[in-house]
C-alpha cells in the first residue's frame, strides 16, 4: 500500500506545506480524510489546531502501540500469572472457609452428587473462576493504569496524567481510576481536594484551566456502571469512562475495543484445565481424609 500523505509528511518526504496543501484540496469533501491518512477525530482536531495538532497526532499513535504492548505484557506477567498461583493454593482444605449448610448443595447442583471429588469441584471452580481472579484483576489494575499510561505522566502535583483531549484540542488534567466501582468514599474527598490544589495553582499562575479541563479517567466500563461515588465527583468534574475516555485520549473511537480485543489474543495462550483438574484431585483427597 502507498503511503498516504501523513505518512510521508512524517517520513520527511513533504514538507508541512505540502502536505497543508492537499488537507486544503481535500478539506471541502470530509469524507475524504481517509486519504490523507487521519481518522476522523485527527482530521478534524486538525482543522482546528493546524500545525499545532500533528505533534499530538504522532504522540498518540506512538503511545497507542506502547498502551497495547504493556498491556498484553501486564496481563500476561501480573493477572494470568498470580491467577495460576492462586489457583494452586485451592488444593489445600485450609485455604476455604467450608460452609457445611450449602457445600453438599453446591456440589449436588453443580454435579448430581456429594462425592469428595463433586464438593471439590464446586469449591475450585467457585474460587477459581470468581473472586480469585476478580481480585487479582482489581486489585493490580490501579497500579498498573499510571504504568501504562506513563507516557502521558503530570509533573502537576496530584494530577497522573495530562493529555490533549482529542474532542475538543483542550489540554486535560486527569486522576486515573480502574472501574465503575473501585473508589469509595474518602477517595472523592482525595479527587476533590487535588483539584482544588490545581485551580489554586492555575490562579497563582495564570493558567487557563476549565472546570472541565480537570478530568477523571476509568480505564474500563460503562458511564451507566459507574457507583455513586463517581456521580458525587460529576457535579463538579468530568467523569469519562470506556470508550469514551480512550477516545479522548487517543483519538481513536476503536482503541477501547483495540485493548480488549488484545486480552483476547493473550487469553487464547492459556488453557488451564490440566492445572484445574489436578487441583481438584488434590483437594478432593483432603476432603476425604477430612470425612473420615
Amino acid at each position: 500500500m502507498d503511503n498516504t500523505f501523513f505518512d510521508k509528511y512524517i517520513n520527511n518526504e513533504i514538507s508541512y506545506d505540502e502536505f497543508d496543501k492537499h488537507v486544503s484540496l481535500i478539506c471541502e469533501s470530509s469524507d475524504n480524510y481517509g486519504t490523507l491518512g487521519l481518522n476522523e477525530s485527527e482530521f478534524i482536531l486538525y482543522k482546528r489546531l493546524g500545525k499545532d495538532a500533528l505533534g499530538s497526532i504522532i504522540a498518540a499513535r506512538k503511545q497507542k502501540t506502547e498502551i497495547i504492548q504493556k498491556w498484553k505484557k501486564f496481563f500476561r506477567e501480573e493477572i494470568a500469572e498470580n491467577h495460576r498461583k492462586n489457583t494452586l493454593k485451592l488444593e489445600h482444605l485450609n485455604e476455604f472457609n467450608l460452609n457445611p449448610f450449602l457445600d453438599n448443595y453446591k456440589a449436588n447442583f453443580l454435579l448430581g452428587d456429594n462425592s469428595p471429588k463433586s464438593k471439590a469441584t464446586a469449591l475450585v471452580y467457585a474460587r477459581a473462576l470468581g473472586t480469585s481472579i476478580n481480585t487479582t484483576f482489581g486489585t493490580n489494575l490501579q497500579k498498573f493504569c499510571s504504568d501504562i499510561l506513563s507516557g502521558y505522566a503530570s509533573t502537576t502535583s496530584g494530577i497522573d496524567i495530562e493529555f490533549e483531549d482529542f474532542t475538543d484540542g483542550r489540554r486535560k488534567y486527569c486522576q486515573i481510576k480502574a472501574g465503575p466501582n473501585t473508589i469509595n468514599k474518602d477517595d472523592v474527598k482525595t479527587i476533590s481536594d487535588h483539584f482544588a490544589g490545581v485551580k489554586n495553582l492555575a490562579r497563582t499562575n495564570n493558567l487557563n484551566i476549565g472546570l472541565n479541563d480537570l478530568i477523571v479517567g476509568v480505564f474500563y466500563g460503562e458511564e451507566k456502571n459507574l457507583s455513586n461515588h463517581y456521580r458525587k465527583i460529576q457535579k463538579d468534574y468530568p467523569v469519562y469512562i470506556g470508550q469514551d475516555f480512550w477516545y479522548r485520549l487517543t483519538g481513536d473511537c476503536n482503541f477501547y475495543k483495540e485493548l480488549t480485543t488484545a486480552i483476547d489474543e493473550v487469553a487464547s495462550e492459556y488453557d488451564g484445565r490440566e492445572l484445574l483438574e489436578t487441583v481438584i484431585k488434590r483437594l478432593s483427597a483432603e476432603i476425604e481424609k477430612a470425612e473420615d
